[in-house]
């Protein structure tokens, strides 16, 4: 849009300028005279123009640079802590699955001590039983 802008302005500031020489009534060599001062001034302005559209370029590009640094930034920080949450339940269900694990071995190790008295309490009475005279 600034280029457009621009380009607008030259090419109407050339066209004006070079009408208004040509019905100026004026002598060819006044007329001359006034048509270097008038293309010295637009190449002037063209000049600064062009620095200013050079200098907003510039402040743009290093604003937008600015953008995304903190953009970049923020989903950073923001996949940081998503990563140190994920992390922290991982860790949760691993303690809680442990602990889990500890209670469900303890008790299966009890009954299995259960079982294991009961079988041999079963056969000491079967030897009894099988050693009682009929």
């Amino acid at each position: 849009m600034a280029k457009g802008l621009i380009v607008g302005f030259l090419a109407g500031g050339i066209i004006g300028g070079i009408i208004a020489l040509l019905y100026a009534p004026k002598t060819g060599k006044e007329l001359r005279a006034e048509i270097g001062r008038k293309k010295d001034e637009i190449l002037d302005d063209t000049t600064e123009y062009m620095q200013i559209a050079k200098t907003k370029a510039a402040e743009l590009i290093n604003e937008g640079k600015n953008k995304s640094a903190h953009l970049i930034d923020e989903a950073k920080k923001k996949a940081g802590t998503i990563i140190e949450d994920a992390n922290k339940v991982l860790s949760d269900a691993k303690e809680k699955t442990a602990d889990k694990m500890g209670t469900l071995k303890d008790k299966f190790t009890s009954e299995a001590e259960r079982v294991k008295d009961a079988f041999k309490a079963g056969m000491e009475t079967f030897k009894e039983e099988k050693n009682k005279p009929s």
